[in-house]
């Protein structure tokens, strides 16, 4: 399950000093609210999460880079299915014999993979 975090300019915000004097109260609003955008001359430069959601963003990470991986792998399955039809011994001659036809074929074409 994908988390959902709020967008960054939505977060609660406390400026470096105040994390750098305040900890314990800063421990206190990240738990609270479960993320803290820190700022430095009124501009975000870091976002400070409880351990749980930052464990969670991992897992997610890793869950989509599994299924991005899923695909690349049936990607390449079906490349290397096509090249080896490419590279069978015949391929030359039967795209001679394609193209020596100029459109003319003996039975009508099959459309898509399904066929």
């Amino acid at each position: 399950m994908i988390i959902e975090l709020p967008n960054i300019q939505e977060l609660p915000r406390q400026n470096a000093s105040q994390v750098k004097n305040k900890w314990a109260d800063m421990v206190r609003l990240v738990r609270q609210s479960g993320s803290v955008a820190v700022t430095n001359h009124s501009a975000v430069e870091m976002v400070l999460l409880d351990a749980a959601t930052y464990q969670q963003l991992t897992e997610d990470i890793q869950a989509l880079k599994a299924r991005e991986q899923i695909a690349l792998d049936e990607l390449t399955s079906r490349f290397n299915a096509r090249l080896a039809v490419l590279q069978q011994p015949d391929a030359g001659q039967k795209l001679n014999a394609l193209l020596d036809a100029k459109g003319a074929l003996k039975k009508r074409p099959k459309a898509g993979a399904s066929y």
